[in-house]
């Protein structure tokens, strides 16, 4: 396998980052997410989102490149919640699934999380094996549920609470 570098998402990564997206939600939601949301994924269109993204919030997204293209990315910031019980968010984490068990989502996480900060995230409650993942970085379940925008899945809410030095 390839060796990957974790760099700050730029202009040149957002199509290819438009393609791990829509491809990591294919493979990590197959079960969760109805077939007619995946089939409505256009690459073209999510990418010029990310490039909107990127620069209205530069500096918060990080890309793992290999072969220059994206395998995983992850965008950490200010928490976006109506009542935040932190006050960062973890707002994406994806890698492709023929990356899982590399490290790559480990030197993400690493870019991303502020040791110091409590950060909240949303993940899909039927989805253990990624609250699985966020507990071996701290994040615990907080009885908050909510029903994901884009589809009838329950998202609950994990917190990981700052590490005072």
């Amino acid at each position: 396998m390839a060796e990957w570098q974790v760099v700050p998402l730029g202009p040149e990564h957002t199509y290819s980052m438009a393609e791990c997206h829509i491809a990591c939600w294919r493979e990590a939601y197959q079960d969760l997410v109805p077939a007619h949301v995946h089939a409505a994924f256009d690459v073209d269109r999510r990418a010029q989102q990310w490039e909107r993204i990127r620069v209205e919030y530069a500096g918060t997204i990080v890309v793992a490149v290999a072969d220059n293209a994206v395998v995983g990315f992850a965008s950490s910031g200010p928490n976006r919640d109506e009542s935040p019980t932190a006050e960062r968010e973890l707002s994406a984490m994806y890698v492709r699934a023929a990356w899982y068990g590399t490290g790559v989502a480990h030197e993400l996480m690493e870019k991303v999380l502020a040791q110091d900060a409590d950060t909240s995230l949303w993940v899909f409650e039927e989805n253990p094996r990624a609250r699985a993942f966020y507990r071996k970085y701290g994040f615990e379940l907080d009885g908050t549920r909510r029903v994901e925008a884009f589809t009838p899945a329950i998202e609950v809410r994990m917190v990981r609470r700052g590490r005072s030095s």
